[in-house]
Order: structure tokens, then sequence, then C-alpha cells
């Protein structure tokens, strides 16, 4: 088998290729690969967004490898600093990373993917949880899944295993676009190339106050974002980057950007 792995970069996106046959499912030595993926891009400053995806057509990710289960891998082993998948639980990550999601995304794979700061679906793509019919649930999807759908969905792709088409991911909030299978990488790449022509800090910022605020109620939100307490914020507020913003739009010209 070849390298599970593949990156490749280019104007501030790193592309993630996952690549193992037949269904891209993740073991423990494949997930700490991905997790030291995502870190070098988390601290690489020349890297903004994060582009993963699957090889072939049929998988994005069937999740975990059973195969690998089967032969005495621990439900619970060390998956790296990012948890499973590389990115879902990496600590000090304020840069976006977009699922393109090219077939099932089953099991811990779907898990990945509602990870995701934002996904882009193939059209034959689906989504399902099928653990409690294997004896074990979804962790992560029976903590973020009810977070995103209503409670009856939910509950139905969480009990029941209920398998969801992109269509319908789209219709629910999953998904952020559905496009023909070859036009999906052209559509993450659009839209990474959004975000990288946004102000680095004002992401790194957004993503911070959102995460950091979202459990607290209205007032409690804001009298965090004003305490002074949220570092990316008050390093945007300082940044040149804020001055050049409004100093580019008043001359007519395009933003040139720092990340100071």
């Amino acid at each position: 088998m070849g390298n599970p792995v593949t990156t490749t970069s280019h104007d501030g996106i790193l592309e993630v290729l996952l690549d193992r046959p037949k269904a891209n499912a993740i073991d423990a030595a494949t997930s700490r690969v991905l997790s030291g993926v995502f870190a070098d891009f988390r601290d690489d400053p020349s890297l903004r967004v994060a582009i993963l995806t699957g090889a072939g057509e049929r998988f994005f990710s069937a999740g975990w490898d059973l195969n690998a289960a089967a032969e005495g891998e621990d439900f619970e082993a060390d998956y790296g600093e990012g948890g499973f998948g590389g990115f879902p639980e990496l600590p000090g990550r304020y840069k976006p990373v977009i699922c393109a999601v090219n077939g099932l995304a089953v099991g811990g794979g779907f898990e990945i993917a509602m990870a995701a700061d934002l996904v882009v679906a193939a059209e034959h793509a689906a989504f399902f949880l099928p653990e409690t019919g294997l004896g074990i649930i979804p962790d992560a999807g029976a903590i973020r899944l009810p977070r995103i759908l209503p409670p009856a969905i939910a509950n139905e792709v969480l009990y029941a295993g209920r398998r969801m088409d992109a269509a319908e991911a789209l219709r629910w909030g999953l998904v952020n676009a559905v496009v023909p299978a070859d036009r999906l990488l052209e559509e993450a790449r659009a839209m990474a190339g959004r975000i990288v022509a946004a102000a680095p800090l004002a992401v790194e910022a957004v993503m911070a106050v959102d995460r950091e605020t979202r459990a607290l109620p209205l007032d409690g939100a804001f009298a965090h974002l004003r305490s002074g307490g949220l570092a990316a914020y008050e390093r945007m507020l300082s940044s040149e980057d804020a001055e050049e913003g409004p100093r580019s739009f008043s001359e007519g010209r395009d933003p040139h950007w720092q990340g100071r």
C-alpha cells in the first residue's frame, strides 16, 4: 500500500488527500499521520485554509478501520493530537478546514465531515452512522450531530443509522454546497480562495469568538467579547491589517494583508 496521506499546497491552501483503498478507512496510524499534517498546517503561517478529500469516487471515508479493529486495534487507540481524522480535536487551530466529500461519509468519516468548518459534497455523496448496528456508538457524532440537526432527525440518524443523501444534507445545513463530482475540488478551491482573500487575523478572530462564546448566553457572549480576554480578537483590533482594510477601501484598491 502506498502513502495513505498525500499533500499539496498552493496560494495559501493546503490540500490533503486520504488514499487508503478500498474505502479510505482510517486506522490509528493513519489518523496520527493526519494529525501531524494538520498540526503542521496550524503552525505554518503561509497556509490559510485546508481542504480534505478522499481518493476515488466511492468513499470519502468509511471511518474507523474495522479490519484493524478485528486485528486488535483498540477503539480508544492513540489517534494523535488532533483526534480521529487529524483535525477535529486539534488544539489551537484557528484556520478553516473544508471537507470535499467525494462519496460515502460513513461512521467516523461522517464525524470528520461534521467537524469541518465548511463542507462541499458531490451529488452522489451520502452520510450515515452505522455504529449502533455494530454494537458501539459514534462518540463524536453523538455530541456534534444534535447541535447541527433538529433533534428528531439527529436521533434517527444516530439511533437507526438513517442514510442521508447530499441533497438532504444540504437542506439541513450539514453541507454548504452540492456539485457534480467533476466540479468538487473546483468548488472547494473556490471557497478556500474566498477565505484566503480575507484578512488572516480577522478569520482567526471570528473563529475564536465563535468557539469561545457559542455556549454562553447572549449577554455573557458580548461581555466576554468586550472583556479583553479574547486574545485573537484583541490582536485583530490592534493589527495593521485592521487599518489596511478601511484604507484600501477608501483608496479604491485591493487590500494588502500582512497578518500583523
